[in-house]
């Protein structure tokens, strides 16, 4: 079987790919816990200083595979252990010690964007494209966002995003803050390696400092999101309008 997610090291940066190109790198299951697994295991090794995040294929990331929901979300159980599996995704990223370089391309959908929300430098591709689709199903947004998304671009232009469910572009996301830098296409992954040898370059004592220093100061309220979050997720998928609106997915 082809794991769902690769790596690979250049020197003291780890590359953490998701690797279901066929399904645009939607998350299922296995995705999670193979990536979880990568991410914890890039974070507790002392030869890796900077991790570069990115997806196979052409798309980084298009959020939950739902032709996968019926069976992740089949009773309160087995939801709440899949919404936790994602939430565990968001912990290692965010809450982790080393720098999380994205390099993002394609599409960045639903916890696909959520996850570019999780990066600390976040570099997009010119022609990626993002959004939320979470409401149009009856679900709901993950990752932390409730509370990481609002302290990068407001409240209120939050609020229009996840409500909305609008397509917003690479320029867009700069524009807000979501991204650190746009570059060409061709460029990216260049721009993402560089940007991780510099940081991984870096005193790594005050480098990690400073990423736990940043999100105690600016967003204490991350792991209650989470906790806020999984319960939420996990009434959504339970909804019968939502299986009903998944159902007619591809249709």
């Amino acid at each position: 079987m082809t794991s769902t997610v690769i790596t690979s090291d250049s020197r003291t940066v780890r590359s953490i790919i998701l690797n279901r190109p066929e399904r645009l790198n939607a998350l299922n299951a296995q995705l999670l816990s193979d990536l979880v697994f990568e991410i914890d295991r890039a974070n507790a090794d002392p030869a890796v200083n900077a991790i570069l995040f990115r997806g196979a294929g052409r798309a980084f990331c298009a959020g939950d595979d739902l032709k996968n929901f019926e069976a992740q979300t089949g009773d309160r159980e087995v939801a709440h252990r899949f919404v936790d599996a994602i939430q565990q995704v968001s912990r290692a990223l965010v809450l982790g010690p080393k720098v999380v370089v994205g390099a993002i391309h394609g599409w960045a959908v639903g916890g696909g964007l959520e996850w570019v929300i999780n990066c600390d430098l976040p570099i997009l591709a010119e022609s990626t494209r993002c959004f939320f689709p979470e409401l149009k199903w009856g679900m709901f947004p993950t990752g932390g966002a409730t509370a990481l998304l609002p302290r990068i671009i407001g409240l209120q232009k939050t609020r229009e995003l996840m409500f909305m469910g609008h397509e917003f572009t690479a320029a867009d996301a700069l524009a807000m803050g979501i991204a650190c830098r746009v570059v060409p296409d061709a460029d990216l992954l260049a721009a993402a390696q560089e940007t991780a040898e510099h940081i991984a370059a870096l005193p790594q004592q005050s480098t990690r400092a400073l990423k736990r220093v940043l999100l105690a100061v600016g967003v204490d309220t991350f792991e209650r999101a989470l906790d806020l979050e999984t319960e939420a997720t996990t009434l959504s998928f339970l909804d019968p309008e939502t299986k009903k609106r998944v159902a007619s997915f591809g249709r």
